[in-house]
C-alpha cells in the first residue's frame, strides 16, 4: 500500500553498512530497525543509531519484527540468509552474486516464487543516467538491429602492486574473486540492454597474480583477477563481457551497436560516464539528466543510483509497476558465471 513504511533489517556491516543503511534512510519509506554482523554489528548500529543489532540472522531474525531483509553478507552466505527471511514472509534485497553456483541460485528463485514476496538483486548500476539512455536508446529502436554489445570494467586494484587484505574475497572456495564482484554486474547489464534471455555463453577466468601482500605480509590467492565471457542472445546478438583488475588504468565503458548506430558510455568508474551516439556521419554527445539523489554521491558514489533502485523496490512493495532487478535475472546471470568456471 502507498505510503506504508517497511522496517528493515541488514545482513553485513561492510558494504551493508556503508550503503545499505543509507540508502534505505535516504529512501524515505524505509526505517532500519536492525543490522546482525559477527564482528561489526554494534559498532555500525551506534554510528548510523540503528535500534538493534545482532551476532547473527538468526538472532535477528528472532529478537526484532522486520518487513525486509536485505542481504549484503558474503555470497557464499546468500542462499542461507534468502532461504530463511522467505521462510518468515520477509521481502528481500539481495546483493550480487546471488550464489555461488547454479542450483543455489534456482533454489533460492523456485522459493521467493512459492513465498509469493518481493524480492529483488542489488544491480544499482543499471540506474545511472547513462545507462538508463542507452536502455532507452535500445527500446526506442534508435539504434537499428542490435548486433554487439561491450561491457567493460577495467580496474588497477587487482595489480601486483596493490595490497588489499586477505579475507574471504580472495578464496575461490567462498565465492571470492572478480567475477562475482565485478562481473555479475556487467552480465546483468549486458542482458538488460539485449532485453531477452541469454542462449549460451563461454569465456574463461584467469588468475594472474596468485601472491598478494598486504600490512608487509604476503598471501596465496586461487580467485580470478580477470574474467571474461561471450553471450550470444540470438537473432544476431552477442554481448563481450570483461572484468580486469590488473590493468594500468582505471576505465568504464557500455557500449550498443546497432547496424545504423553506436550508443557508448565511457569514464574512469562506473557511476560517472559521458555518453555518445555515433552513426556514420557524426558523433553527438547526449545531455542527460542529473543522477537521481545525487546530493548522497559525497557520502559513497553507489549511494545515488542505490536510492533510485530502492525507489523501484519501494514501487513493487506497493504493487505498482517496477523494473527492479528479479531473482530470475540472477539465475540467468549465474548460469553465465558458471559457463566460464565460477562455480562451487
Amino acid at each position: 500500500m502507498s505510503g506504508t513504511r517497511y522496517r528493515v533489517g541488514v545482513l553485513g556491516a561492510s558494504f551493508g553498512g556503508t550503503v545499505h543503511v543509507p540508502a534505505f534512510a535516504a529512501q524515505g519509506r524505509f526505517d532500519v530497525v536492525a543490522i546482525a554482523s559477527p564482528s561489526r554489528a554494534d559498532e555500525v548500529a551506534r554510528a548510523r543509531k540503528i535500534p538493534h543489532a545482532f551476532a547473527s540472522l538468526d538472532a535477528m531474525l528472532a529478537g526484532c519484527e522486520l518487513d525486509v531483509l536485505s542481504i549484503a553478507s558474503p555470497p557464499f552466505d546468500h542462499r542461507t540468509a534468502v532461504l530463511a527471511a522467505l521462510a518468515r514472509g520477509l521481502h528481500v534485497l539481495c546483493e550480487k552474486p546471488f550464489a555461488t553456483n547454479v542450483a543455489d541460485a534456482e533454489e533460492m528463485a523456485a522459493a521467493a516464487a512459492s513465498a509469493g514476496t518481493v524480492t529483488a538483486l542489488a544491480h544499482e548500476f543499471r540506474y545511472t543516467p547513462a545507462r538508463q539512455a542507452l536502455h532507452e536508446l535500445v527500446r526506442n529502436e534508435h539504434l537499428g538491429a542490435l548486433r554487439a554489445i561491450e561491457v567493460l570494467w577495467y580496474g588497477t586494484m587487482l595489480r601486483a602492486d596493490r595490497e588489499r587484505p586477505d579475507s574471504w574475497w580472495f578464496e575461490r572456495a567462498r565465492g571470492g574473486g572478480i567475477s562475482g564482484a565485478i562481473l555479475s554486474h556487467l552480465i546483468d547489464q549486458a542482458t538488460w540492454l539485449a532485453g531477452r534471455a541469454p542462449v549460451r555463453a563461454t569465456g574463461f577466468e584467469r588468475t594472474a597474480n596468485r601472491t598478494r601482500h598486504a600490512n608487509g605480509a604476503s598471501f596465496e590467492t586461487d580467485v580470478a583477477d580477470g574474467a571474461f565471457a561471450t553471450i550470444d542472445y540470438g537473432d544476431g546478438l552477442v554481448a563481450t563481457v570483461t572484468a580486469d583488475g590488473t590493468r594500468a588504468v582505471d576505465a568504464v565503458t557500455v557500449a550498443v551497436h546497432g547496424e545504423t548506430r553506436t550508443a557508448i558510455a565511457s569514464g574512469a568508474n562506473a557511476v560517472d560516464l559521458t555518453t555518445f551516439v555515433v552513426d556514420d556521419e557524426e558523433t553527438s554527445e547526449l545531455g542527460l539528466s542529473a543522477q537521481p539523489h545525487a546530493n548522497l554521491a559525497a557520502a559513497h558514489p553507489n549511494l545515488p543510483p542505490f536510492v533510485t533502485m530502492l525507489d523501484d523496490f519501494v514501487a513493487a512493495l506497493d504493487g505498482e509497476p517496477s523494473a527492479v532487478p528479479t531473482f530470475a535475472d540472477g539465475v540467468a546471470t549465474q548460469r553465465i558465471l558458471a559457463a566460464i568456471g565460477y562455480s562451487i
